[in-house]
């Protein structure tokens, strides 16, 4: 009796039944996570095509900001990604949390603790553990640049106000907002958090560099130091 012989290649399939023929043909909105994965990850691996490896990884993390929120060695450890697949959905990601922060703008201007969640919350709602961004502006609130400065178990001896008074002085910054997240979830300030406030914004006042505020963000929320009233409480 002969063996079947199972159809495992995404080619055999028809071709209106393919995820690039179907974007092609109507458009990405049309597709679903997994075959937009499995176009990223081009081919299959053994008997599981792109789409077998695309929906394992989408069960896994439970979707795509839980594959996101892995670093590429996790990613690698998964069967059927190799560094190349683990590099390509990681600079996919990358590029969409891009998309959603670019501004029509020359240069964005930060109103608002809603205009810093909405640029950083992407980056940093999922990681797994903490990390120190700051946004460096001009006196108007014009977004110079923001950047990931520490990271781990943040603390004194881990976030230094040194080493954001002088990154402010190289990109001529007058003003900065300090971000971090809480992998908990929970965005509520720790008495550690308002004591690190408390040192940044002493060291800062004697730079003439102005802290506007320090934002904690959350799985799916934020706390904001100024919007609560103790930024100068915490100083």
């Amino acid at each position: 009796m002969n063996s079947v012989i199972y159809q495992t290649r995404i080619s055999d399939w028809p071709e209106q039944e393919r995820p690039r023929e179907r974007l092609l043909a109507h458009g990405p909105e049309a597709l679903a996570d997994a075959e937009l994965l499995a176009i990223i990850l081009r081919t299959g691996s053994g008997k599981s095509t792109a789409v077998d490896i695309a929906r394992h990884l989408l069960r896994e993390f439970k979707g795509l900001r839980g594959i996101d929120s892995q670093p590429v060695e996790v990613l690698q450890g998964i069967k059927g990604i190799g560094l190349a697949k683990a590099a390509q959905i990681k600079s996919a990601l990358e590029l969409a949390k891009r998309i959603s922060q670019q501004s029509g703008q020359p240069k964005e201007i930060i109103k608002s603790s809603e205009d810093v969640h909405r640029l950083v919350h992407l980056r940093m709602r999922d990681l797994t553990r903490e990390e120190f961004r700051v946004l460096f502006l001009t006196i108007r609130g014009e977004l110079i640049t923001h950047k990931r400065l520490f990271e781990g178990s943040l603390g004194e001896s881990v976030v230094s106000p040194r080493e954001i008074i002088l990154a402010s002085l190289q990109m001529a910054a007058a003003a900065v907002i300090l971000c971090h997240n809480h992998p908990s979830g929970d965005p509520s300030p720790s008495p550690q958090d308002r004591q690190i406030t408390r040192k940044i914004l002493t060291a800062c006042r004697y730079c003439d560099i102005q802290v506007f505020d320090h934002i904690i963000i959350g799985r799916d929320s934020y706390y904001s130091f100024a919007d609560n009233g103790i930024l100068n409480e915490s100083g």
